[in-house]
This record gives C-alpha cells, structure tokens and sequence, in this order.
C-alpha cells in the first residue's frame, strides 16, 4: 500500500522507542491545580466562582466568553484558594488562574451524556462539547465546539482524524489509538453523525505499525473510513500538510480547512469528544509523553489538568539539576522551553520533554551562505533565508508580502540550517510584530 506524504519536510531522530512501548498509567491527582482562564484559543473564560468556594471535579468554574472562547472545569475537588495572575508559557504572558486546593477525592459533576449518542440532536451533540470545554488537543486548542459548527455555505468533503504525531520523542496518541481504539472510532462516529462527511480518513505515519493495525481492524468494516498510512516525516502532522497529504487539496494563503471542503481533528481530541457525550466528563484530564534523557522513568501518562511542571516530574524523577540543559512543553522541534518547573500544564499540553546536556550539542552560529537547504524543506513553499534577512531588517512589510504570516512555525529551516541559525525563533517574532500592527490598525 503506497503511503502518503506532502513536499518538504525533515527527518529529525525520533526517539520514540524511550516511550512507545509504556502503557498509559494514572498520575497521582495532586494537591494544588491552577487552571488557566486562557485554555484555548480565543476570548479567556469569565470566571464564575470566587475564593472560598467548594468546587466538585468536572464543575465549570470558567465560562466561555462570546466568540471564540471555551468553558473550563476545575480538575480535582476541593476549595478555591485563590484567582491569581500566573505564567503561561502558552500565551507568553500572565494570564488570569484559578487554583484549587484538592480537599477529598474526586466527586463528579457530570454532562449531559448517553451511550446511544443518536439520542440527541446534532446541535445538541455540540452543546455538550461546547460544555464540556473540549479544544484541540494536538496543541492548537482551538475550541471543538466550533470547528464543529459547518458555515451554510460550506460543505464537509473529507473529515481528516490526525493520527501522525511526527514530532520526536512524543508517544501519546501512538498509545491512545493503541489502548482506547474502541473509545477513538466512537467517537469518529459522533463526528460522522454531526458532520456527515462525504469520506473520512484516519492518517498514521507508518513508524507506528502496530496502531495502523489495530485501527485498520476496528474500521474494516466501514466503507466510509479509510485508514491512510502516511511517511515518517516532520511535521506530517500539521494540518494543511496533512490535508496535502490525502487529499491532495491545498488550503489558500489565509484560508482555513473548511475553505477546501476538509476538517481535521487529533486523535486526543476524538476521545475528549467521545468521554464528553458517551461518559458525560468535561475536560479536565488528558494523556501526557514525559521523555528525554533527562527522565528518570520516562513513559505515557494520564494526569489532571492544571498540575505543575514540577509535580509531573516529581513522580517521574528528573536527572541532577546541573546535567539539564531545557525542559520544554511539547517536543524539541516545536516545544516551548519552561522558565520554572513551578508552572501549571494546559490543555494544549502533550509532552514534557527533558534534555540533557549531552544531548543538546552547542553549536556555533555562521552567517548565511545562501545554499537553500531552508528553502528545500520547508512544507509552506518560502523563503526562509530571505524572511530572516527581512526579518533582521525589521522590514515587516516585505517580510508579510513574502508569506512570513503563513509560517507555522515547524523549526523544520532552523533544523537543516548548515549555519545553524535560528530561523523560526526570528520568524516568530516578527510575526508577532505584524499581528500586533495589524490588530491596531482594526
């Protein structure tokens, strides 16, 4: 069977074997959880508890703004201590948290929720992901409920269930589709049911041969699902380069999936949408890789959303302080580095990822030669070498023309770069410029 791929791309070391054989196991519920306000993409959640309170685990304590926005939940029951400006690394700023201090064990507040999701109504089906606070669990986080929603004058072709996971070390979806393949085509099949695509494909890079057999078995028998093995090649699992991939259809400068007759939804995120309408849980808890040389006992964890950095580790166990070299949320292609382990996690988060020294070479940087290695792999079709040059000029207005905004930020340039500059991290940046020049101008 051919496997699909997109035009581009980088072959880091994977480094999965650390972890793609650890069975997902349950971290101790911890003592303190901060929960962020800005889980997601869009508006933050208006809090709607005050300090003091006694709140049950899965009880909304943040709700979704108008807009782009989404609920949030606290994860343990117990008393509100406090509503306080924290870190966030995902945002790069403060942002408003809740912190909720465990009092007991886990008393349930549930969803609305029914085994036969066919019982509710489409627009239901949406309302109870809405409530749940279900976002994108790849690490985009853009809040489900919406995607979900289909503009009249648009048509779902082809629904896209991201099974790549290309960034090295990170092994949770691989063990996701591994152990909880009933729960993923559940709720593929609530997806179905709202979206009624036309075709629906379930792609997998084929360095994960025992998840594409497994999944294959469960879909055998419906026409409707095919399963797409996809090349071992970063990052396959972005989006537009995933519906390349397939479809072969590619989304317009600034447009979005949808535009393309496409939707695409991580495998996380499938099963937070099936624990939402089959279970009634909000989402309050997730699968987490914890890896690098830096982990003592590294491997595949279930763990509450909102526990530190630093509580992770402590169960895991890390190496000496002084044989680190970073921890990141994410992988080392995408990841952001931590300034604290004292942080809380997020939605968004699907690894931890400690390096070590020894594995971090420190290399001299060299000016630009112009060879165009950048330009080779990069899955967006720029310049890379001309947006840093752009970029270092602060010639933002150049710099937009030639695409910067469709940058997505893989690393992939900063990787094959022979003069090992930091593309990416200076395209970042002036991104942020931009954005920030154009939000003034309305």
């Amino acid at each position: 069977m051919p496997t699909f791929t997109f035009k581009g791309g980088v072959h880091p070391p994977q480094r999965k074997d650390i972890t793609r054989d650890k069975e997902i196991q349950s971290l101790p519920v911890p003592d303190v959880v901060y929960l962020f306000m800005t889980n997601h993409v869009g508006a933050p959640a208006k809090p709607i508890v005050k300090v003091g309170d006694f709140v049950k685990t899965g009880q909304l304590i943040g709700e979704a703004a108008n807009g782009i926005s989404a609920n949030v939940h606290s994860s343990v029951t117990g008393e509100v201590v406090g509503i306080e400006s924290v870190i966030n690394a995902s945002t790069g700023r403060r942002d408003q948290a809740i912190v909720v201090k465990r009092t007991s064990e886990d008393q349930w507040e549930y969803l609305s929720h029914d085994k036969d999701f066919k019982k509710f109504s489409k627009e239901e089906i949406i309302q109870i992901v809405k409530d749940g606070g279900v976002v994108g669990l790849g690490g985009a986080m853009f809040p489900t409920h919406i995607k979900m929603i289909v503009p009249n004058n648009k048509v779902v072709d082809y629904l896209i269930i991201n099974g790549a996971e290309c960034e090295p070390y990170i092994t949770i979806d691989d063990r996701m589709m591994r152990e909880k393949a009933d729960e993923i085509i559940k709720g593929i099949e609530i997806l179905d049911y709202v979206l009624d695509p036309k075709k629906i494909f379930i792609g997998i890079e084929n360095n994960k041969p025992e998840a594409i057999e497994i999944i294959r078995n469960n879909v055998r028998n419906n026409a409707k699902i095919k399963l797409v093995p996809l090349q071992t090649k970063y990052p396959q699992g972005a989006e537009k380069q995933l519906i390349t991939a397939i479809t072969k259809r590619e989304v317009p400068e600034g447009g979005l999936p949808i535009d393309v007759g496409t939707l695409v939804f991580n495998v996380s995120t499938i099963y937070a949408i099936y624990d939402a309408v089959v279970n009634g849980k909000p989402l309050v808890e997730r699968g987490i890789t914890i890896s690098g040389s830096g982990v003592k006992r590294p491997g595949n964890y279930w763990f509450r959303i909102g526990t530190t950095v630093a509580d992770l580790l402590k169960y895991v166990g890390i190496v000496e302080e002084d044989k680190i070299d970073r921890i990141l949320y994410g992988g080392p292609m995408m990841g952001i580095p931590i300034s604290s382990i004292d942080l809380p996690t997020f939605k968004g988060n699907n690894a931890i990822t400690v390096l070590t020294k020894e594995e971090i070479l420190k290399r001299r940087t060299y000016p630009c030669i112009r060879c165009a290695s950048c330009v080779e792999v990069c899955p967006m079709g720029l310049q890379p070498y001309y947006l840093k040059k752009l970029s270092d000029a602060r010639r933002n207005d150049l710099a937009e023309e030639n695409g910067i905004l469709s940058c997505i930020e893989c690393g992939a340039c900063s990787y094959i770069c022979p003069s090992n500059i930091d593309l990416s991290r200076s395209f970042q940046t002036t991104k942020k410029v931009i954005q920030a020049i154009q939000k003034r101008r309305g």
